[in-house]
């Protein structure tokens, strides 16, 4: 294990512009879209990703929104710090996929906030003798995960385990 290098500052930058000018700007809630694209700043290569509202609040079903983005970020995060952890611990995985929900409730004023997300990984194990030590890495990676330590609701892993 490394030695504590301790604390490190990464900062992240991405371009967001917004598209969906349709000609009278935002004259009124119906004129325009919601459709911006999402890019990297500094990087060649990296596709842009097009987002939208979620169609509820006028946008897209075809395009991203930043719920379902959110969403993806917090499975993502947790994934690439448990792959990390088994590799570490010997466990070996050969798949893994993760179906998360969200849930995010509206107020009457329009606001409105995530309440909690449940992962459901399912991962594919190698060796199923080890599959109570791969159970426990997921509160681990939980615990390491860089958004799950950001946000204000619950994230929960309701793992399902696959022998190869």
């Amino acid at each position: 294990m490394a030695a504590d290098r301790g604390p490190r500052t990464h900062r992240y930058e991405v371009e967001v512009t917004w598209t969906g000018n349709t000609g009278s700007g935002t004259s009124g809630y119906r004129a325009f879209e919601r459709d911006h694209e999402v890019a990297g700043v500094g990087v060649t290569g990296k596709p842009v990703i097009a987002g939208s509202s979620d169609p509820a609040f006028r946008g897209k079903e075809q395009r991203w929104n930043p719920e379902e983005l959110l969403v993806a970020s917090l499975s993502q995060c947790h994934m690439l710090w448990y792959l990390a952890l088994c590799a570490q611990a010997g466990i070996v995985v050969t798949a893994y996929r993760d179906r998360p929900a969200g849930t995010m409730t509206e107020s009457s004023g329009g606001s409105g906030a995530f309440v909690d997300v449940t992962l459901h990984p399912e991962v594919t194990l190698a060796d199923g003798s080890r599959r109570e030590d791969a159970a426990a890495l997921h509160e681990k990676a939980h615990e390491m995960c860089f958004i799950a330590n950001s946000v204000n609701f619950p994230v929960r892993a309701e793992p399902e385990f696959i022998v190869d």
